[in-house]
C-alpha cells in the first residue's frame, strides 16, 4: 500500500521532469544556430513583405500565400498568427522564424500529452523524444513557410478531439476544431484532416443518449463550424470585390485534372504513403529509402498490431489514427501528385505534416506496449519475464536507432543558401554599388524576385514595380536581375552572364556588378549609361 502511494505521488514529478527535459531538447535542436540554418528564398520573401505592409502600414490581407498546386491561395489566418511576432521584432525575420521554433517545441509538448494520455508514460516520453529530435520536424520549425505551422496546429486538433471523447468538457470539441481551421489555413491540403475529426465528433454524439451532454457536444460542434466560417471572412471579402477570382482559379485547377504527374496512380500511391509514414521518422524518402522503407513498415505494422491487440481506449484510438492514414494517404494521392516527385534543391512540400503526430504516437504506442509498460501490464509482464525482457530489448533497440538516425541527420548550422544573413548581405552590396530606387527582375520569369525584394525594402530602398520593360523609362536608375542556375533549363540560357546580358540587351544600362549571393544564385546589378 505504502509502495502504491509513492507511486502515485512520484508519477506525476516523473512526468514533469519528462516534459521539462523533452522541452528543453526540443529547444536546443531548434533554437540555436537559428538565424543560419532556415532557407531564404521567394517564398519567405513575399510572406516577410505581406508581415511587413501588416504590421507597419496596417495594410489587412485578404489571402494568404499562394499555392504551388494551383493559382489560388491558402488561408489568410497563417499571417494573423505571425503577425505579433513580426510587430514585436519590427517585422524583422529572425523574430517571425523564432515564432515558428517556438511553436515546433509546443507541438512536442502536446503530442507527449496525447501520446500519454492513450497509452502511458512511456509511450507519451517515446513520442515526445521522437518528435524533439525528429531531423524532419527540426527542419519545419527553423524557416518561415506556411506549412511549418501545421505540426502544432494538427497536435492540438487531435489532442483536444480525444480529450473530448475520452470525457472532457464539450468545449474541447471547439478546440479540436480551432485546431483544424489553423491547419486548413496554412495548408489548403490540410482540409484533410476535417473528416476524421469530424467523424469521432459524430461517433461521440450518436453513443450517447439524448441530454444537455448530448446537446452541449452538438453545441460545441457548432461553434467550430461558426469559427470556420469566420476565418473565411477575408476570402469572401476579397471574392465579392475581385469578381470571384480565387473560386475560378479553383475551379480551373479542378477541372484540368489538379497537379499533373509522369507517375502512374499506384507509383503515386505507395510514394505517397512513405512519404506520410516515413518522413517524420526517416526524412525525405530519397535521402534515405532504405531507411524510409523500415521506418513505414515498422509504422504499419505497430499502429495493425495496437489495433488489433490494445484493449479499451487505446484500441479506439488505434483505429482512429489507421482510418485516419488510411484516408490521408490516397487523398493526397490524388490531391497532391506532386509529392511524388522530389526536385533536389527546392524544399519539399510536406502537405502532409499534419499526419506527422499521429506517426510519433504510433511508435510510442508501439514501443510502451512491446516493453509491457502499459498502465495494468505489470502483472503479467512477471508472469513472462523472458519474452517480456525480448520485448524490452526490441523497444530500446527501435527508440535508439530512431534516435540516432534523426541526430546525425539535423540540418546543418548554415544553409546551403546562407538564408537570411546573406540575403541581408547581398542587398547591402547592391545598395553600395546603384542607387536606392531599384526595379527588380527575375529568371526564370515565373520565379518572384521576393527574396531580393525583402531585403531590399527592410534596407530603405524604392523597389519599382517590374514593368516588363528593360529600359530607363521605368524610372528606376539601377536594375537588379536575380537568375536561378537552377532552372537554367527554363531560361535558356546560364545564370552568371549569358541569360542575365540577354534580358538586359539594348536596354542602355551598362553592367555594375555581379556576384554569387549563394551557390547558384546569382545577382546581376546594372546601371543606367
Amino acid at each position: 500500500m505504502l509502495a502504491r502511494l509513492r507511486s502515485s505521488v512520484a508519477q506525476p514529478t516523473l512526468d514533469r521532469l519528462v516534459l521539462a527535459g523533452l522541452i528543453l531538447l526540443a529547444a536546443a535542436l531548434r533554437l540555436v544556430n537559428l538565424g543560419t540554418r532556415g532557407t531564404w528564398d521567394a517564398d519567405q520573401g513575399h510572406d516577410m513583405l505581406v508581415l511587413r505592409a501588416l504590421v507597419r502600414a496596417g495594410e489587412l490581407p485578404l489571402l494568404g500565400p499562394p499555392t504551388s498546386i494551383g493559382d489560388f491561395h491558402h488561408g489568410v489566418l497563417y499571417y494573423y498568427l505571425l503577425a505579433p511576432a513580426a510587430a514585436l521584432s519590427g517585422a524583422d525575420p529572425l523574430g517571425v522564424v523564432a515564432a515558428i521554433a517556438l511553436a515546433g517545441v509546443a507541438a512536442v509538448a502536446v503530442t507527449w500529452w496525447l501520446a500519454r494520455a492513450i497509452g502511458g508514460p512511456l509511450a507519451g516520453a517515446v513520442a515526445g523524444l521522437l518528435m524533439a529530435v525528429s531531423a524532419s520536424a527540426v527542419d519545419e520549425s527553423i524557416f518561415i513557410w506556411n506549412p511549418n505551422l501545421i505540426a502544432l496546429s494538427s497536435s492540438v486538433a487531435l489532442a483536444a478531439a480525444w480529450r473530448a471523447w475520452t470525457g472532457g468538457r464539450a468545449r474541447w470539441w471547439a478546440v479540436a476544431g480551432l485546431g483544424v481551421i489553423v491547419t486548413m489555413h496554412c495548408h489548403v491540403l490540410g482540409s484533410i484532416l476535417l473528416p476524421p475529426v469530424v467523424g469521432l465528433w459524430i461517433a461521440d454524439l450518436r453513443r450517447r443518449p439524448a441530454g444537455p451532454e448530448r446537446s452541449a457536444r452538438f453545441r460545441a460542434g457548432l461553434v467550430a463550424a461558426l469559427l470556420l466560417a469566420a476565418s473565411y471572412v477575408p476570402l469572401a471579402v476579397h471574392e465579392l470585390t475581385l469578381d470571384f477570382s480565387e473560386a475560378r482559379a479553383a475551379i480551373d485547377f479542378i477541372a484540368g485534372g489538379g497537379e499533373p504527374s509522369a507517375a502512374a496512380l499506384p507509383v503515386r500511391l505507395v510514394i505517397v504513403g512513405l512519404r506520410v509514414l516515413a518522413w517524420p521518422l526517416t526524412g525525405l524518402v530519397t535521402e534515405a529509402p532504405i531507411a524510409a522503407l523500415l521506418a513505414a513498415g515498422l509504422v504499419i505494422a505497430l499502429l495493425a498490431w495496437r489495433a488489433v491487440a490494445a484493449v479499451g481506449p487505446e484500441r479506439t484510438a488505434a483505429r482512429w489514427f489507421a482510418a485516419t492514414l488510411a484516408w490521408t494517404i490516397p487523398a493526397l494521392t490524388l490531391a497532391a501528385s506532386g509529392l511524388a516527385t522530389v526536385v533536389p534543391g527546392l524544399p519539399n512540400d510536406h502537405y502532409h505534416a499534419f499526419a506527422d503526430p499521429i506517426v510519433f504516437i504510433v511508435v510510442g504506442l508501439g514501443v510502451a506496449a512491446l516493453a509491457g509498460l502499459r498502465p495494468g501490464q505489470e502483472a503479467a509482464v512477471r508472469r513472462r519475464a523472458p519474452a517480456a525482457l525480448i520485448g524490452q530489448l526490441v523497444a530500446a533497440v527501435v527508440v535508439v536507432v530512431l534516435v540516432a538516425f534523426n541526430l546525425t541527420r539535423q540540418p546543418p548550422a548554415i544553409v546551403a543558401d546562407g538564408g537570411w544573413p546573406a540575403a541581408r548581405a547581398a542587398a547591402a552590396r547592391v545598395l553600395q554599388v546603384g542607387s536606392s530606387t531599384i526595379s527588380l527582375a527575375s529568371l526564370p520569369d515565373f520565379k518572384s524576385g521576393d527574396a531580393m525584394r525583402f531585403p531590399l525594402v527592410a534596407a530603405g530602398a524604392i523597389v519599382v514595380p517590374d514593368s516588363g520593360r528593360r529600359d530607363s523609362a521605368d524610372g528606376a536608375p539601377t536594375h537588379v536581375v536575380l537568375c536561378d542556375s537552377l532552372f537554367e533549363t527554363a531560361i535558356g540560357a546560364a545564370c552568371g552572364g549569358p541569360a542575365e546580358d540577354a534580358l538586359m540587351s539594348g536596354s542602355g544600362t551598362r553592367l555594375a556588378d555581379r556576384f554569387e549571393a549563394a551557390s547558384g544564385r546569382w545577382v546581376s546589378v546594372y546601371v543606367n549609361r
